[in-house]
């Protein structure tokens, strides 16, 4: 609603239309909006990778439909725990080596702290990362970019 002085004393308060904003760059954008889910995952259509912590599944999604998953994925220890909320792919790495000398094949790094979707083992938590099966971590690297949205539910 707009408030509005329309003299001395008296004040007019009316609903006001406001046009939707366009896609920004003009690219194809998802039908739907950022709180428009998509079907079978607890995302948004805006996302490109979603991870549901509570069913250790994640999804891969392109123009608001998945496009991979349900596959199999393990979290971060309770102590170390993933974290949750709405991340961007920051930076990949093929062969990265962490800092306890540990190998981290196929990394896709969304959060800060190191938190990325790397091959790990599906039977034992991680330090925070989202482990995947090595065929599904090398999809993920293969698939997902530099800015692409990841969703952690």
């Amino acid at each position: 609603m707009t408030v509005g002085a329309v003299g001395l004393g008296s004040m007019l308060i009316a609903p006001v239309a406001q046009a939707a904003p366009g896609p920004a760059g003009g690219g194809a954008q998802p039908a739907g909006d950022a709180t428009t889910l998509v079907e079978g995952t607890p995302c948004t259509v805006t996302a490109k990778a979603c991870v549901d912590l509570a069913s250790r599944q994640a999804w891969l999604i392109t123009d608001g439909k998945i496009d991979g998953g349900p596959v199999p994925m393990m979290p971060g220890a309770p102590d170390q725990p993933t974290p949750v909320g709405t991340f961007h792919v920051q930076w990949k790495d093929p062969h990265h080596v962490n800092t306890q000398n540990q190998s981290m094949p196929w990394s896709v790094f969304f959060a800060d702290g190191g938190v990325a979707f790397h091959e790990g083992s599906l039977q034992r938590y991680s330090a925070g990362c989202v482990h995947l099966s090595d065929a599904d971590a090398q999809h993920y690297y293969q698939v997902l970019q530099v800015g692409d949205e990841v969703q952690v539910h």
